[in-house]
C-alpha cells in the first residue's frame, strides 16, 4: 500500500511519485470514501484505462479506508500513525508517498508567503480539533507569537476559542487572519479578517468545506500591503 496524503483537493497538487504509483496501483481506495468531482474527473481521464481493477473511492492508495476519514496534509494532522501501523501489524509492505500539506496550497491560493523577512520567520502547524469531550489543550502563549505565522488545521469549529484564547495570551485583535475553503481546488473560496473577528467570519463566511486558518503578518492581502507602502511613501514626501 502507497499512502498519498495530500491537502485535499485538485489532484495537481499531487506528487509525481504519487500520479506514478495511482497509475500502477491495484485499486485506489479513499480514506472518506469517494472522489471529489475533480479528482474523479482527473483519474477518469488519466489513468483509470490504465488500473488493473480500479476501484471508485478517493486519494491514491488511502491505507485502510476504515480507520481514518483523512488522507490528507502530506501525513500533517491526518491518522498516519494508525494506517501506517495498521498495515505493519498485517504485514503489509507501506510506503509513503510525499504531498504537499493545505498550508502550501492555501498560501498559494492567496498568493503569499507563509513567512516573510522582518516580519515572520517563523511557521507554526497546529490542529484546532479535539476528540469528543476533550478541551483544546495548546500553550496558546507560545502560539501568540506576533513574528511568527500559525497554520490552524480543522479550526472551523473553535474559531471563537481560538481567537479568544491567543488575544488572551497577547497577540494583537487586529493580527491579521486569512481563511482558505476548499484550497487548491476551482471553487476555492478565501476571506481575509483579523483576529477579533475570526468568530464572525468563520461562521457566516465559511460553508461545508475544509478549511485552513492563517493568522500572522505575513498573510496580510497584497493589496493591502501596496495601498499601505504608497502611503507611507507619500507621507515621506
Amino acid at each position: 500500500i502507497d499512502p498519498a496524503y495530500t491537502a485535499p483537493g485538485s489532484p495537481q497538487t499531487y506528487s509525481q511519485q504519487a500520479l506514478a504509483t495511482a497509475a500502477y496501483a491495484n485499486a485506489v481506495l479513499a480514506a472518506n470514501g469517494r472522489l471529489n468531482l475533480y479528482q474523479l474527473r482527473y483519474f477518469s481521464d488519466r489513468f483509470l484505462s490504465q488500473m488493473r481493477s480500479p476501484v471508485g473511492g478517493g486519494l491514491i492508495g488511502a491505507a485502510f479506508a476504515e480507520l481514518g476519514d483523512k488522507a490528507t496534509a502530506a501525513a500533517v494532522f491526518a491518522r498516519a500513525a494508525e494506517e501506517l501501523d495498521a498495515c505493519r501489524t498485517a504485514g503489509v509492505p507501506v510506503h509513503i508517498c510525499p504531498g504537499i500539506t493545505a498550508a502550501s496550497a492555501a498560501a498559494a491560493d492567496l498568493g503569499v508567503s507563509l513567512t516573510l523577512r522582518g516580519l515572520s520567520r517563523k511557521l507554526t502547524f497546529v490542529t484546532a480539533h479535539a476528540r469528543a469531550g476533550v478541551a483544546l489543550d495548546l500553550d496558546w502563549a507560545a502560539l501568540a507569537d506576533p513574528r511568527a505565522t500559525l497554520a490552524i488545521y480543522m479550526g472551523k469549529a473553535a474559531a471563537g476559542e481560538v481567537a479568544a484564547r491567543l488575544i488572551e495570551a497577547g497577540l494583537p485583535a487586529d493580527t491579521p487572519v486569512a481563511m482558505v475553503e476548499n484550497a487548491s481546488l476551482p471553487n476555492r473560496r478565501h476571506f481575509a479578517t483579523r483576529l477579533d473577528l475570526l468568530p464572525l467570519a468563520a461562521h457566516t463566511a465559511l460553508g461545508e468545506g475544509p478549511a485552513l486558518i492563517l493568522v500572522g503578518a505575513a498573510v496580510e492581502p497584497r493589496q493591502q500591503k501596496a495601498s499601505d507602502k504608497r502611503a507611507r511613501l507619500a507621507a515621506q514626501r
